[in-house]
């Protein structure tokens, strides 16, 4: 089992910027891939960025790259997401989710999720 906590989310100006933490329980988080999600309202969750559990592979949907890092520190059981140059469309939820084998994009195959944080930007 792993637990997962948000942290960081708020409100930031466009052009601004924000970082997401994610502390996990459980002593097998640094076999877990991580990855974050978001989800504004009255859409679907969709696929943010990645990370393998070696940290040697990272993925990002197209919308972020340049923009978003995902990294993690395994020793301290978390994942984060450094998010700069903010844009009004990246409003959200944003969710941290983790997989013991890296599936994908698609949400449904990620197995633990964590709770959600808000994060605004105002144009």
């Amino acid at each position: 089992q792993v637990q997962l906590v948000e942290s960081g989310g708020g409100l930031v100006q466009a052009g601004g910027s924000l970082r997401l933490s994610c502390a996990a329980s459980g002593r097998t988080f640094s076999r877990y891939a991580m990855g974050w999600f978001r989800q504004a309202p009255g859409k679907e969750r969709k696929f943010v960025a990645a990370i393998s559990w070696d940290i040697g592979y990272t993925s990002y949907v197209d919308s972020v790259k340049g923009r978003f890092t995902i990294s993690r520190d395994n020793a301290k059981n978390t994942v984060y997401l450094q998010m700069n140059s903010l844009k009004p469309e990246d409003t959200a939820v944003y969710y941290c989710a983790a997989d013991r084998v890296y599936t994908g994009t698609n949400s449904g195959d990620w197995d633990y999720w964590g709770q959600g944080t808000q994060v605004t930007v105002s144009s």
